[in-house]
């Protein structure tokens, strides 16, 4: 029977997919997250999106009223700082909301959990949370899981990077540890059964794969799936700092998530799945058939509204490139309209060339003459741009009057890369953003990146400054 539904973290990468399969089923979803853009330009049936930072959640008990079923699926792994005490206040403020409104049932997906003696700071932040939420008087049902192989999973992403970008693999003695993997397509599996077997107390389930492997055992069986063969000799090196900087370097997965997750490897994390097996019986994907079928589904990465759908990007993308793009840019505070600083976004090319630093752009593209890589050069002489007109070696591929223009990157260099022009009215002002994103091949992209970040945090601090003050005068 259909229920109504609120899918707290529906932006993460869990949460995108259980909103998707929500809907095919049927639900109502409410799915609730930070950022709601992009789940909403997909236009599911049967979803409606809206923004809630849980930080403060003033709008969270209306979106609870008449709800069947929460799903809980916030993490603040890429937050940095102190993400214990981040994700206990989030868990206090979810709990506080609950007992002002409560729901039937309440399902957090959470890890899989380590002695505590043991225990990482990840993995006491998700028993804390647990625990707060088991406080809320609404039945919980908790949900842990080790290792997700599926398309955007922290840790699937951070061993593909390590096979593709490195032609030896050393990692750390974590490599050692046991963990029981499970495909996205289980996982999804079990936490929309759940729905059918509701909870009228709290209960506690562990989710497995068909197969116990040490890390090191998967990344043999990647590299024979892939067909990247690779020396993997594992160092006796203190595992926390060799891994925070071996990770930084050569994986396109974010510093502080991939922080908080190597600390959680150092240990065997082994489900016992017999009483969520017994309940919701499905057959399980081995760990091959689970790299084969999410290696295919990252295909379709760049086929998505961040790249317009734009079929030029589609033929670039390449399957060494990083699934997590790396980003920079900057955001200013402006009292110009959002007509005037759409106006002044799309003259770029144009009399004001690039807004700032006009000499390093043309420094930039000497660098591709130099290796025999001519750019085209020039703008349509309309006032406004369209997608798929070219910005010399830029293509444009995305145009939302007054909320976004996208440009994809033409120059040479290792990777795919885009440049967004962000526009918001907060009420009493306006935000532009200019924004860098980058998906890096290999090790190569990742050092190109890291070469270039203090020159696009220069220059893009410098554009949105120049956009803001053309577009006061402008409404002036």
């Amino acid at each position: 029977m259909p229920q109504r539904i609120l899918v707290l973290g529906a932006s993460g990468y869990i949460g995108q997919h259980l909103v998707r399969t929500l809907s095919q089923q049927g639900h109502q979803i409410l799915a609730a997250a930070r950022h709601v853009d992009r789940l909403a330009k997909l236009q599911l049936a049967n979803v409606s999106c809206h923004k809630v930072d849980l930080n403060w959640p003033d709008n969270l008990p209306a979106l609870l009223q008449n709800i069947d079923t929460v799903y809980f699926l916030v993490h603040s792994m890429g937050e940095g700082g102190d993400f214990i005490a981040q994700e206990r206040q989030v868990a206090l403020n979810v709990r506080d909301a609950l007992r002002e409104v409560p729901v039937k049932q309440l399902i957090f997906l959470s890890s899989l959990q380590a002695p505590p003696h043991e225990q990482s700071d990840h993995l006491r932040a998700r028993q804390a949370t647990a625990d707060i939420l088991r406080e809320a008087g609404v039945p919980v049902t908790e949900l842990r899981a080790g290792i997700i192989v599926g398309a955007g999973s922290a840790a699937f992403e951070v061993m593909r990077d390590m096979v593709y970008n490195l032609p030896v693999l050393t990692p750390p003695r974590w490599v050692r540890s046991h963990t029981t993997p499970i495909a996205l397509e289980n996982l999804l599996h079990y936490l929309v059964a759940l729905l059918d077997h509701p909870a009228c107390e709290h209960r506690i389930f562990e989710a497995a794969g068909p197969e116990v492997l040490s890390y090191q055992q998967q990344f043999e069986h990647f590299m024979a799936v892939s067909g990247k063969r690779r020396w993997l000799l594992p160092i006796p090196l203190p595992t926390r700092w060799i891994s925070v900087w071996f990770l930084n370097v050569i994986t396109s997965v974010p510093p502080t998530t991939a922080r908080a997750l190597i600390q959680g490897l150092k240990h065997d994390l082994l489900a016992d799945d017999t009483a969520l097996r017994a309940l919701i019986p499905q057959r399980l994907i081995a760990f091959d058939d689970a790299v084969r079928s999410t290696l295919k589904e990252e295909e379709k990465l760049v086929n998505s509204s961040d790249w317009g759908y734009d079929a030029q990007a589609f033929a670039r993308w390449r399957p060494e490139y990083g699934y997590f793009a790396k980003q920079a840019g900057f955001t200013v505070k402006t009292s110009a309209s959002l007509q005037a600083l759409w106006r002044v976004v799309n003259q770029i090319g144009g009399k004001e060339r690039y807004f700032f630093g006009n000499i390093l752009w043309q420094t930039r593209a000497l660098m591709d003459l130099a290796i025999g890589h001519k750019l085209a050069k020039g703008r349509p002489e309309r006032e406004y741009l369209q997608t798929g007109d070219a910005v010399d070696s830029w293509k444009v591929i995305v145009v939302e009057p007054e909320k976004q223009l996208t440009l994809l990157f033409g120059m040479k260099a290792p990777g795919l890369g885009r440049l967004c022009f962000t526009l918001e009215d907060k009420g009493d002002y306006r935000t532009i953003d200019v924004r860098a994103f980058w998906h890096p091949h290999g090790m190569p992209g990742l050092f190109y990146w890291l070469l270039m970040i203090p020159a696009h945090l220069f220059i893009f601090r410098g554009m949105a400054k120049r956009i803001a003050r053309l577009a006061e005068q402008s409404t002036d």
